[in-house]
């Protein structure tokens, strides 16, 4: 019989699908609302003034006035936000910054403000509510779940509370989860990641968790840990009512084998995508492909073809002129005071009202020492379907150019940890697989390697636990630190070690 809470949740996630569907099936309309909102704020600012935020009435004059930057060209803004200047890219100061690392430019402090706090958390709700609308399930809702996350313990930058994302997230549990969220707020504090997976694991190892959430290679640090202290087969043996499972940050494809040996059964998923940002989409169904765009969220969102970067001024796209099917990376004005800011991020519309989306990858992860441009979604795919046709399990991946090999024609290097120990002939088979489909997704590394310019790719076996050792030597072990699927160098690969096949 379902509690007064599970009543009333039901009734809650009824409201939010209903509001959800006011502005998702309005998206032109729901962007121009949010566009005026966020200018008309921007124009109180140092940023505003400089940028004529007074004489802009449209996109067009916005695209004109306002170039498109990354986190290296609106860093002296942000250092002026750091050193405690008011009204710079937002009325005011932000009461948060989300600390991340950067590729260039080192530690990046990411704005958030009063306005854009409520979005980080109103995102992962409603994702929830949506999922108990559609299931009508509502039973984890009285048992215990738990978040993988980095550290709630904040410094202060000037007056300003600073963290990881998902530890000032940890502030703002809700309310209907509070008592039931693991693990204790001490626990949630450990700095070191391993020590911490262990130490929850203590902890959820007898209680009746429902509801297990992460970044997912560190889900499969905390199931390997669990199965370890229990000598349990798998996860279902240790959480009998745990049926539910929420992701974001990569794609799940890759982790899917390896989650269904650990777990030992089907269990639902939910998929987010959180940024330090913003709340950009999460999975409002679990019937049709693709992540819903939050576009009502104070948050503008443009989208340039990827082939079109390199320009100097790109054609910047609106929510009413994208296409289905096109590879775009991500813009966004937020009102966080990010103004035509670059995520890197890329992504494709499987549907346009309401605006779906999937994560394709990053804008500046690819390979490309030939001109082939194989980005991250495309080694995703053809690893999945190689897959298939294999026994074999993979733990993680990533991808790098050898461009001079000591004898023969360059190639693309596949850098593999798996789950169960390969036998010589299964990576043989694996790597013709691999490249046959990779041939099939991108017709320039076809044309490469038809044309003798590439040879065909070869898969390098890292020792177990190399991925994991290669993230702790570089102080990413854990949180929302994820593993970038293929670079255009070979900074990642140097640093494993193989196994001899």
């Amino acid at each position: 019989m379902s509690s007064i809470k599970e009543k009333a949740v039901k009734i809650y996630a009824k409201y939010v699908v209903w509001r959800t569907k006011k502005w998702s099936l309005n998206p032109i309309k729901t962007q121009e609302k949010v566009f005026k909102n966020l200018l008309k704020k921007g124009k109180k600012t140092v940023f505003g003034q400089e940028h004529s935020f007074h004489n802009i009435t449209n996109h067009s004059e916005f695209s004109s006035l306002v170039p498109i930057r990354d986190y290296e060209k609106i860093k002296e803004y942000i250092d002026q936000i750091v050193d405690g200047k008011k009204n710079i890219l937002w009325p005011g100061k932000p009461i948060y910054f989300a600390k991340t690392s950067g590729t260039t430019s080192g530690e990046k402090h990411i704005p958030i403000t009063k306005e854009s706090m409520p979005f980080h958390i109103k995102g992962s709700v409603d994702a929830t509510m949506h999922y108990i609308n559609e299931t009508s399930k509502t039973e984890f809702l009285n048992k215990k779940i738990i978040f993988l996350q980095g550290s709630p313990v904040l410094k202060t930058t000037n007056g300003i509370k600073t963290g990881r994302l998902s530890g000032i997230v940890a502030h703002y549990t809700p309310a209907f989860l509070r008592k039931n969220t693991m693990p204790s707020w001490k626990t949630n504090c450990i700095e070191d990641w391993e020590k911490k997976i262990t130490e929850i694991s203590k902890e959820t190892i007898k209680e009746d968790m429902a509801a297990i959430g992460g970044i997912p290679p560190w889900v499969i640090m905390y199931f390997e840990k669990l199965l370890q202290l229990t000598k349990k087969d798998n996860i279902s043996s240790v959480f009998s009512n745990f049926n539910l499972f929420v992701y974001g940050g990569v794609n799940f494809s890759p982790y899917k084998e390896t989650f269904k040996r650990l777990i030992g059964k089907q269990v639902d998923s939910i998929e987010y995508y959180p940024a330090s940002e913003g709340f950009f989409a999460y999975q409002d169904t679990q019937s049709s492909k693709g992540l819903l765009l939050q576009l009502n969220s104070g948050i503008f969102y443009e989208f340039v073809l990827v082939s079109d970067m390199k320009n100097t001024n790109p054609k910047r796209f609106t929510i009413k002129d994208v296409e289905i099917g096109k590879n775009y990376v991500l813009i966004v004005s937020t009102n966080a005071g990010l103004w035509a800011y670059n995520t890197g991020d890329t992504i494709k519309f499987v549907s346009l009202a309401p605006a779906r989306i999937i994560v394709s990858g990053r804008y500046k992860h690819f390979i490309s020492a030939f001109g082939e441009h194989v980005i991250g979604s495309e080694v995703e795919k053809a690893l999945e379907s190689a897959l298939e046709q294999s026994l074999l399990k993979v733990k993680e991946f990533t991808v790098a150019p050898m461009v001079s090999p000591k004898e023969g024609l360059p190639f693309h290097e596949w850098w593999i940890e798996f789950d169960n120990k390969p036998k010589h002939q299964q990576i043989k088979d694996l790597e013709k697989n691999l490249d046959d489909s990779l041939q099939e997704i991108n017709t320039y590394y076809k044309d490469l390697v038809q044309g003798k310019v590439l040879k065909n790719l070869e898969i390098v076996v890292v020792i177990s636990g190399g991925f994991k050792n290669y993230m702790e030597s570089k102080g990413k072990l854990g949180g929302q630190n994820k593993l970038p699927r293929l670079s255009n160098n070979r900074k990642i690969v140097d640093n494993l070690i193989r196994v001899k096949i």
